[in-house]
């Protein structure tokens, strides 16, 4: 057979997808004819699609020794260093083919990739842009601009670029895939189930679907299920670290917390620098109440994806150095309840003899000015001020050597502002036994599971004597309609913490109440830095700082919890609270300062 007709039949082989056959005659042809570019440039793209990278690249390389403008084998060329992680080679590829064809929306797209790894996002962004300016119908474009758009945080243009792209490629199952993440983010879990089980039936055992499918069912509060799914994704992959660390948190949210641990040494095992594995097991540790263990690890939350940077240059101070006439700088890394927690601190840190700057959101301010210390309170949004040394606010215990025994437990250590005070008190009135009340934290996927449905109150409203006031602000409020005809609620008015300053007119209200009972919320850490006594409803694993079994709290003596007996059962906890409540309002309405004049009417829904 001739060169020609042999290279005829390695390419009309290769059309019809028999590579191995294919590359067995180009190579035969390139043995009578070592100089046809050509055939080198099509070997190596069936060496590439055989899942041979290095011989595709030689192939790739031949061809272009041969013929220094081919602007396929430059193009293949990048594809092959792409999947040898030899991302800088892969870009220089594709620059030199769009050099060669600068309007390829296909090169543009290739680029943008080797960017997107590379974490060049805006560059890579602007790449896939430019693709689809020249390409508007190039699905994995679409695609492609999704996933830099995610890893930016614009969730919400990531999920329309992925919708573009099924609507351009309906079974187009990455995209389906990646929408499945993009939904999750969301909060559209429904949503994002769907989307993954259909990526899994266009391809079955694609690499991460049944990771993603876990980590929706896991939002959904389906651990045991989302355990199925890890495990799994295991079998598929046996060696993957995330897989490993996922598992460990589906167990986690099962309270298995030993198996836990070992799921997540097993990702560490796999992969040592893996920061997720270390901070989750450091939850496990702490919640299981293992401080000497844990608080070394959850430092590993400062190697995370999104972890807030230290605000100035100074050393940190790890618990070793002495303060004694130097300046320290504490700052806020997490949410408002975590600054309120772990701000009490800054005493410690004085007692030292050192100067303290208290670094927190500007909403807390205010607040915190109140802490009674010389201590100086700014804004995180500020120039950082000259300091010897700094600090996270959450990496304090572990520089103090906290224990569950020294917890730092002194409270009160905030306090309401005077002029605040008597306004509530004149609202409030003396009637009844007032119950402050909050049922919704903040919507982030870190707290799922955390909030209560406003109606479970309800078993509460019923208690005579009892009044419920609401101290809810922002998320949560829309449930209020729908409670007001199973409870009497009174509300404090629009103005109610209306002002750029948080919780000022919540800690007023609170010294003039009885009791507060809310859900896990930054309200129940004012309360009790506030020395005020407070119920806090709690899911069945919460976070780690609330431990397990006990109904007390080492942070807040003032603190008592309830705690679901199993997951979603609020009616349990609310159950027992009533109980509770009941004996605590008679013993109130039974002392004889208790008066029926002089307080507010008791309207539902009370406004102002």
């Amino acid at each position: 057979m001739t060169v020609e007709a042999l290279r005829e039949r390695a390419m009309a082989l290769h059309h019809s997808g028999r590579l191995a056959e294919a590359e067995r005659i180009y190579a035969e042809v390139l043995r009578q004819d070592p100089a046809d570019w050509q055939v080198h440039l099509s070997l190596g793209a069936a060496r590439l699609a055989l899942r041979r990278p290095v011989e595709a690249l030689a192939s790739f390389d031949a061809a272009l020794v041969l013929e220094p403008a081919c602007i396929e084998a430059h193009h293949g060329r990048g594809m092959v260093l792409l999947r040898l992680q030899r991302l800088e080679e892969a870009l220089a590829s594709f620059e030199a083919a769009l050099a060669l064809a600068p309007r390829s929306a296909e090169l543009l797209n290739s680029r943008g990739n080797a960017l997107r790894r590379l974490q060049r996002h805006a560059e890579a962004l602007a790449s896939f842009d430019a693709a689809l300016a020249l390409a508007p119908q190039l699905a994995e474009a679409h695609n492609n601009r999704g996933l830099v758009l995610q890893v930016l945080g614009r969730t919400a243009e990531a999920a329309a670029s992925y919708q573009r792209a099924l609507q351009l490629q309906p079974q187009f199952a990455q995209a389906w895939n990646n929408l499945a993440t993009v939904q999750c983010e969301l909060g559209e879990l429904d949503a994002a189930l769907a989307s993954g089980r259909r990526a899994l039936a266009l391809h079955p055992g694609m690499h991460g679907v049944h990771g993603n499918l876990g980590n929706v069912l896991r939002d959904q509060g389906l651990a045991a299920q989302a355990l199925g799914e890890y495990e799994q994704a295991l079998l598929e992959a046996p060696d993957a670290p995330l897989s490993h660390c996922n598992r460990g948190n589906a167990l986690l949210d099962l309270g298995r917390l030993e198996e836990a641990v070992g799921s997540f040494e097993r990702a560490i095992a796999l992969d040592p620098q893996h920061a997720q594995a270390y901070f989750n097991k450091s939850v496990c540790l702490l919640l299981g109440g293992d401080f000497a263990r844990g608080l070394p690890l959850y430092e590993w939350r400062k190697r995370l994806q999104g972890a807030p940077a230290a605000p100035a240059a100074a050393p940190v101070f790890d618990g070793t150095q002495d303060l004694a006439g130097r300046t320290l700088l504490l700052y806020a890394e997490q949410a408002l309840g975590d600054t309120l927690q772990f701000c009490r601190y800054a005493r410690l840190a004085q007692q030292r003899g050192a100067e303290v700057i208290l670094s927190v959101q500007p909403a807390l301010r205010a607040l915190l000015a109140s802490n009674g210390a010389a201590v100086r309170v700014t804004a995180s949004d500020e120039a950082p001020p000259r300091c010897d040394y700094q600090c996270a606010l959450l990496s304090l215990p572990l520089a103090f050597g906290t224990t569950l025994a020294t917890v730092p437990a002194t409270v009160p250590y905030l306090a309401a502002e005077p002029r605040r005070l008597d306004r509530w008190r004149e609202w409030l009135g003396p009637r009844g036994f007032k119950v402050g009340i909050a049922w919704q934290g903040s919507r982030r996927r870190i707290d799922l599971g955390r909030s209560v449905p406003l109606a479970a109150f309800a078993a509460l409203a019923s208690v005579p004597g009892v009044r419920l006031i609401s101290l809810q602000k922002g998320d949560g409020v829309e449930q209020l309609p729908d409670a007001s005809s199973s409870m009497a609620l009174e509300l404090p008015g629009e103005d109610f913490d209306s002002g750029p300053q948080a919780f000022l007119d919540s800690a007023a209200l609170m010294q003039h109440l009885d009791l507060v009972i809310t859900c896990d919320t930054a309200l129940a850490h004012l309360a009790g830095a506030l020395g005020r006594a407070v119920w806090v409803a709690l899911k069945s694993v919460p976070d780690w700082r609330w431990l397990l079994d006990r109904t007390d709290s080492p942070w807040y003596p003032s603190m008592r919890l309830f705690r679901q007996s199993r997951p979603g059962d609020w009616q349990g906890v609310f159950a027992a609270m009533r109980a509770q409540l009941t004996l605590l309002a008679r013993d109130r309405i039974a002392d004889p300062r208790y008066s029926d004049d002089g307080g507010p009417s008791r309207s539902r829904l009370r406004r102002d």
